[in-house]
This record gives C-alpha cells, sequence and structure tokens, in this order.
C-alpha cells in the first residue's frame, strides 16, 4: 500500500488521546525527574499564591495599626517568597528542558535504528529530505512538549486552581466578578484550538517538502547549473517557500487575534472588580487590602489562561510532528526476519536462483523463471541491455528485497531464512556509483569495522594500486575525504571501492559495473588486482564492457528480465545470438575484434 504523502494532511479531529498517551509512554523513564519538577512547581505556587495575601495583610492589618515591626516581618516574608519562587523555577526549568534533552536524543535514536531497518523499497518511495525532517525538524517539536508542554500544564493547572480557591475562600462576590468572563475566553480558546491545529499539519508538511527539495537540488547542483536550470529551480524553490511563508502566516492571525481577546476580558474582568469592589468597600463590605489582594489575583488567574493556550499550540505542533515520527516507527519493514535462523556448518559461496520471479511494483517483472547456479569457486558474468534485469539479480542476493515467486539460495539455504547481517557478510559489492562518507581515506575503506587492522587496510589499498595516490594526499590514509568524495576523480573512488571490497575478505565478490567509470589506463592497473580479488572465491559480475567478463567461466545473457543465452565468450559468439549482437555493437566503429577470427572479421 502506498504511504499518505507528507504533503497531504491527516483528517481535522480533536486531540488524540491515543497519539498524546504514546508520547508520554517517553516519560516512564524520568518518572522521579518529573516528581521532582512538578514538587517544584507545588512549591513556586504555593509562593505565587501567598504573595497577594500579604499585601491584603499589610494594607487591612499593619498599615492602620501602625505596626513597623510587624510590617518589616512581613516584607522580609515577601521577599523570602520571591526568592523560593525564583528558586522553584530554576529547579523545574532545568529538570524539564535536560528531560526533554534526553528524550529527544531516545526519539532520534529510535528513528534512526528503524530506518536502518527498514528495506530499501522504502527509500525508493521517500525522499530523503523529507526523512531527514522526521529526525530533526519533527523530534525539535516534540522535545518542546516535554520540555515546557505536558509537565508545565500540571503547574499551570495547579496555579489556576490554587487561585479560584483562594478568591472565593476571601469573597466569594468578587469571585463570581472575575469569574464572568470565562464563558468568552472558553469559547475563544475553542475558536483558536480549532483553527491552528490544520494550520500546524499545513507548516509541518511543507517543512518537509522544503527539505526535500534543498537536499534534491543541492546534492544534483552541477546537474543544475551544467543544464542552466537556475532560473526553473530557483522558481520551484520559490513557490514552496511562498507556501510555507503563507501557512505561517495564517497561523499567526490566529496568534494575534487570541492573545488579545485573551487580554481584553482579563482587563475587562479586573475593571469590574474594581467598579463593585469599590462599591462594596464604600458600603464596607469590602476591605481596601481584598480589593487589591483580587486585582492581583485576577492578573495572575489569567497569565496561566494564556500559558495553557499556549502550551495548546505546543500540543498541536507536536501532535503534528508525532503523526509522522510514529508513521516511520509504525512502518513495518517488507523483509520480515525468519522465526529461526540458518546457516551452513561451512561458508562455500554457492548461489542458485531457482525459477524467481520478481517486481519492484505489481506484476511489472524484472525477472521471469530465472534459474541457474553457481558453483563455489566460479567466475560468473551477466551481460544485458539497460533493463534487462541484471541488477536486480544482486538486489534478491543481498536480499534488499524479496522474491515474489521462486527461491534465492546461497549454501543451501533460502536467503529468507539466513541472518541477515550473516548473509550480507558473505559478499563484497563493489557498485559503478561508489559512496564515500565524510572521513579519513582509512575509514572509508574499512567503515568503522574494529576488526580490520591498518595493515590490512593498506594491504588492500595496496593490492588494487590505490595506496599510490592515496599516500600522494598530505595525510596519506588520514587524509580526509569531502562530502560524497567530491575531492577525489571517478576512477580513485572506484579503486577505494575495490579496496573497500577486498578489506573485508568476502567468500562471494559481486561486480556491479564495477569498471565501467575507469579509464583504460586505470583498468589496466586493476586487471590483474581483480584476479588476486577473485582468486578462490565465487564471483559474480554484470559487465558493459564485454572485455572485462571474456575469461569468465560462465557467462549469462539477460533479456526483457530473461537468460536467453548461457555459455563461455567463445560458445556465445558461436551461437551468433543475442550476445554476439552486444559485442558487435560495442565494436561496431572498425575497432578490431581480437576474438574473432579473420574470416569472421571480413563477414563483419
Amino acid at each position: 500500500m502506498t504511504p499518505q504523502s507528507d504533503d497531504q494532511p491527516a483528517s481535522a479531529r480533536g486531540y488524540d488521546l491515543r497519539m498524546l498517551w504514546r508520547l508520554l509512554r517517553y516519560l516512564r523513564p524520568y518518572r522521579l525527574v518529573i516528581a521532582a519538577a512538578l514538587a517544584a512547581m507545588l512549591v513556586g505556587s504555593v509562593a505565587e499564591l501567598a504573595q497577594p495575601w500579604m499585601v491584603q495583610q499589610a494594607i487591612d492589618r499593619y498599615f492602620p495599626s501602625g505596626d513597623i515591626a510587624g510590617l518589616r516581618r512581613l516584607c522580609l516574608l515577601f521577599l523570602g517568597s520571591l526568592l523560593v519562587g525564583f528558586a522553584a523555577e530554576y529547579v523545574q526549568t532545568v529538570l524539564l528542558q535536560s528531560t526533554g534533552q534526553r528524550i529527544m536524543h531516545t526519539l532520534r535514536r529510535d528513528v534512526y535504528a528503524h530506518f536502518q531497518r527498514l528495506d530499501l523499497q522504502y527509500y525508493d518511495r521517500h525522499p530523503v529530505g523529507r526523512m531527514m525532517t522526521r529526525v530533526t525538524t519533527d523530534v525539535d517539536a516534540l522535545n518542546d512538549l516535554f520540555a515546557s508542554g505536558v509537565v508545565a500544564v500540571v503547574g499551570d493547572l495547579l496555579v489556576l486552581v490554587g487561585i479560584a480557591v483562594a478568591m472565593v475562600m476571601i469573597d466569594w462576590r468578587l469571585a463570581l466578578v472575575a469569574f464572568s468572563v470565562l464563558p468568552l475566553i472558553a469559547w475563544a480558546a475553542h475558536w483558536f484550538r480549532t483553527n491552528v491545529r490544520e494550520s500546524y499539519r499545513q507548516v509541518r508538511g511543507l517543512v518537509a517538502k522544503l527539505n526535500a527539495f534543498l537536499q534534491e537540488h543541492l546534492t544534483g547542483m552541477a546537474t543544475v547549473q551544467a543544464f542552466n536550470q537556475e532560473p526553473r529551480t530557483a522558481d520551484r524553490f520559490g513557490g514552496i517557500n511562498r507556501e510555507h511563508r503563507e501557512a505561517n502566516v495564517r497561523s499567526i492571525f490566529y496568534y494575534a487575534a487570541f492573545y488579545p481577546i485573551v487580554e481584553v476580558l482579563a482587563a475587562t474582568s479586573g475593571a469590574m472588580i474594581i467598579w463593585f469592589g469599590s462599591g462594596w468597600a464604600q458600603e464596607g463590605t469590602v476591605s481596601l487590602g481584598v480589593l487589591v489582594a483580587f486585582l492581583q489575583y485576577s492578573r495572575r488567574f489569567f497569565q496561566p489562561i494564556a500559558d495553557l493556550s499556549e502550551k495548546f499550540n505546543i500540543l498541536q505542533a507536536a501532535l503534528a510532528a508525532s503523526e509522522r515520527v510514529f508513521g516511520v516507527l509504525d512502518t513495518a519493514p517488507a523483509l520480515l526476519p525468519p522465526s529461526s535462523t540458518k546457516s551452513p556448518a561451512m561458508m562455500r559461496g554457492h548461489i542458485e536462483f531457482d525459477q524467481v520471479w520478481f517486481a519492484y511494483e505489481g506484476e511489472h517483472w524484472v525477472l521471469r523463471d530465472v534459474s541457474f547456479v553457481i558453483e563455489p569457486g566460479c567466475r560468473v558474468g551477466i551481460v544485458g541491455a539497460t533493463g534487462s534485469g541484471k541488477t536486480t539479480i544482486i538486489n534478491l542476493l543481498l536480499r534488499f528485497y524479496d522474491v515474489q515467486r521462486g527461491r534465492v539460495l546461497v549454501d543451501g539455504i533460502d536467503v529468507r531464512e539466513w541472518d541477515l547481517p550473516a548473509l550480507r557478510r558473505l559478499f563484497g559489492l563493489v557498485l559503478q556509483d561508489v559512496h564515500l562518507f565524510a572521513g579519513s581515506m582509512i575509514d572509508n575503506i574499512r567503515l568503522g569495522d574494529s576488526t580490520i587492522s591498518d595493515d590490512d587496510v593498506r594491504r588492500a589499498a595496496a593490492t588494487v594500486h590505490a595506496e599510490a595516490f592515496i599516500q600522494a594526499r598530505e595525510g596519506g590514509f588520514e587524509s580526509l575525504v569531502a562530502e560524497r568524495g567530491g575531492s577525489l576523480s571517478v576512477g580513485q573512488k572506484q579503486l577505494l571501492s575495490f579496496a573497500r571490497a577486498l578489506a573485508f575478505q568476502p567468500t562471494v565478490l559481486l561486480l556491479d559495473e564495477a569498471t565501467s567509470s575507469i579509464d583504460t589506463a586505470t583498468e589496466a592497473l586493476i586487471e590483474d588486482a581483480l584476479h588476486v580479488m577473485m582468486a578462490g572465491r565465487t564471483v559474480l559480475a554484470i559487465a558493459h564492457r564485454l572485455s572485462t567478463i571474456q575469461d569468465m567461466d560462465l557467462i549469462l545473457v539477460m533479456h526483457k528480465g530473461e537468460i536467453r543465452e548461457r555459455g563461455t565468450h567463445q560458445e556465445l559468439l558461436a551461437a551468433r545470438g543475442v550476445y554476439r549482437r552486444l559485442y558487435e555493437l560495442q565494436y561496431r566503429d572498425g575497432e578490431e575484434r581480437p576474438d574473432l577470427s579473420p574470416g569472421e572479421r571480413m563477414q563483419t
């Protein structure tokens, strides 16, 4: 089933309690830390609630009586409450922020680990930029939820409940006056909540779209510039960027409207307290201290309401991000691990394709009833036109994909029953498009495998004639490789890939157009290296240049997903079939073909 695009918002709905509960599960390992943060909030709330009461006591008790000593003690107590509030806020902030960072670390680790478990079909369908957004921007939004969202809501609710109780206890009539605007605030909060969630979804989707576009076009900038596509790509980026700006502007509108509404209603509540309170004060039923304390409580009462709305915004952003993060984590790998793994007693490198049918999508068959056997130590070449299914054979051997029909066996065991890491350790893969990582030369050869010593790396590099150009660089094997190997030529990158394959000492060597990007001089350098690498190993080589596979033990000729011919180089030439035509096409410019007799050369 095709996954939902990141650009398409999920169906509108209220709080997804299941999603929120799943997020809150990440708090479980930090229960004691969260309890300490809540205790700090409670202490801070009590200190804050005590301050208006102390102001009331000063006005109603100590000022009329002229009790300077009592007033001094009250002032010290007020200062103490400020210091306690400061300390509680500091402890709360440190605990919550550090917890948020730890949870963010766990989430990123989980998402990246899951990316590594997903099959290549997932990467065929999802742009890299959007996957990067899942690990970075979306996880950041969840960090805000844990650091200043869910737990802080509890603190705001504590303050609200405490202030409401204090106001009712001091004077229930003034409390009713202060609470009279709450229905209007509830309506404003509902309006804000209804509109802002969809806006957040649109913003998150467009951030992912921006990242995907940037990753693709910055990586391919050489192609963009070579074909003068700068104006077109700039226009496309401008369109996506404009959509992102407009989505943010729409969300700003709701912010700009909601907060002034809350401020106006809070001010209205204060004005009503003064209006009614002053009248009751003249009647002697309300003291001046109570009136002043109520004004302070009123100001503190509406601040948590505004904060709760801000926390709701954080929750909206987190839920929008979590839909995408958990969408990744809920994506089941297409390659299911076997219930019990099998492994041969000895790794021999025996390969068999048994009536294999395979399609990347639906029933658009790339391989059709393909069967062949490669004995241990045998060298096999695969040739054919583009799209004939050559590379797919390697993908199935490494179990990047599973077959729809038939079996792929390595050492007599179906690859679906192998332990996947053990299976892939059997193979050494050399591709036409070599991927190098930012780091040193030596790290790019052994890929962080500590079992491969420095001496092993140097021997492998020397065998494939890569040592000369490596040592010529400043720093030698410790010299740094630019991102994607940008500081190296195509031939040098290919030589590094040969050294990498040899350093891992594989049982089976897989070569996918491994010499197609190498010039003739470089190809001559590694020809003897290939013979060293192939010695004692099973070899499967996909070749565009037929000259590179002429001495293979067996050549398979692919055509439209089927094996049309098989045999040695001379046998296939003599058969005058597909292989003969491919061979002649490569020499159609009149270059002498050394494998043909003089009479055959004249005929062609």
